[in-house]
C-alpha cells in the first residue's frame, strides 16, 4: 500500500470510529429529546393517580409527574393510555418511552424493565364515617370492620381482627360493596390505599366518610420505569425524581391529588 493510500485508509478509520462512537453514546434520551415529545404510558382508570376529568382529558398526579418530566426535557408530554397489564408491553414494544403508571417496584419486574428510586408511595389508611367515634387504627379493636376478598389489606386486617377481642370481619366481593358498606353501616370501617381513601372522600359520592390515620401495614413503593438497557435515561430519571423531592414538588403534586403530608420516600438504610 502507498503511503497516499495509507493515509487514506487511516483517515476513513478515524471517520468510522468516531461515527460508531456517536451512535454507541446515542440513546433513548437523546431520541426523545431529538424526538420533541415524551411518551408516558399512564393508567386512566385510577383516581387520583391517573383519570379522565369532566373534559375527558387525562389527569391526575402521574398525568401531572409525566408533564413536568417534559416541561424539564423540553419535550412535549404524550400520554399513551395503558391499562394496569399493558404498562410493561407499552415499554418494550416501543409504543411508550417511560411507565409513569404507579408500578410497584417488583424484582419480578425489574428483570423485564429497569425501575427509578421511588416517586411514590401508596399508604394503607383508615376509612370510616364521622359518626363512628373511630380516629385511628387502634380503635378498630371490638369494631365490625370489612374489606375486599383476596386484598393486601384484607389479608391483613382480618388476621388482626383474629388476635383482638370482640369485633368482626366480613369480606366483599369488589371495593365498591366495601365502600358501600362503611357508607351504609354494614361495617363501621375498612383499610384501603391512601389515594383510592382520597378519591373516595373528594367524589362525594359517599357523604359522611373520613380518612382515621394510617394502618401499621407495608408502604407499597411505586417507580417509574424505561427500557432495562436504557441506563442513560434511567440515570436522567433517577436524578428527576430527587429534583421532584427536594425542590418540593412532589409535596405539592402530593397535596394536590392526594391531600395531607406525603408519605416519606426514603427506607432507612437503603433510600436517602
Amino acid at each position: 500500500m502507498t503511503n497516499k493510500n495509507s493515509t487514506l485508509a487511516l483517515s476513513l478509520t478515524a471517520v468510522l470510529a468516531v461515527s460508531t462512537s456517536d451512535i454507541a453514546l446515542a440513546d433513548k434520551l437523546d431520541d426523545i429529546i431529538s424526538s420533541g415529545t415524551l411518551r408516558c404510558a399512564v393508567t386512566l382508570d385510577f383516581p387520583p393517580m391517573g383519570f379522565r376529568d369532566d373534559d375527558n382529558q387525562p389527569a391526575g398526579f402521574d398525568v401531572d409527574y409525566c408533564n413536568d418530566l417534559a416541561r424539564v426535557l423540553d419535550v412535549d408530554a404524550e400520554v399513551v393510555e395503558t391499562p394496569f397489564p399493558d404498562r410493561i408491553p407499552a415499554l418494550v414494544s416501543n409504543r411508550a418511552d417511560v411507565i409513569v403508571a404507579s408500578t410497584s417496584d417488583t424484582l419480578e419486574r425489574a428483570k423485564t424493565v429497569g425501575m427509578t428510586v421511588p416517586y411514590f408511595a401508596f399508604q394503607m389508611v383508615v376509612l370510616t364515617r364521622e359518626d363512628t367515634g373511630i380516629e385511628g387504627y387502634d380503635d378498630l379493636e371490638g369494631r365490625a370492620v370489612g374489606n375486599t376478598s383476596g386484598t393486601y389489606e384484607a389479608i391483613a386486617l382480618e388476621r388482626d381482627v383474629d388476635g383482638w377481642e370482640g369485633g368482626s370481619f366480613r369480606a366483599y366481593q369488589t371495593q365498591n360493596d366495601t365502600l358501600l358498606a362503611v357508607a351504609q353501616g354494614h361495617i363501621e370501617a375498612t383499610v384501603v390505599t391512601n389515594t383510592v381513601a382520597a378519591a373516595t372522600v373528594n367524589s362525594g359520592r359517599y357523604p359522611g366518610l373520613k380518612i382515621a390515620g394510617d394502618a401499621p401495614y407495608v408502604i407499597d413503593y411505586v417507580s417509574l420505569a424505561a427500557r432495562r438497557s436504557e441506563y442513560g435515561l434511567l440515570n436522567y430519571l433517577n436524578l428527576f425524581v430527587n429534583q421532584q423531592v427536594r425542590t418540593g414538588r412532589y409535596a405539592e403534586l402530593y397535596e394536590k391529588w392526594v391531600g395531607g403530608t406525603p408519605v416519606e420516600l426514603t427506607v432507612p438504610g437503603v433510600y436517602y
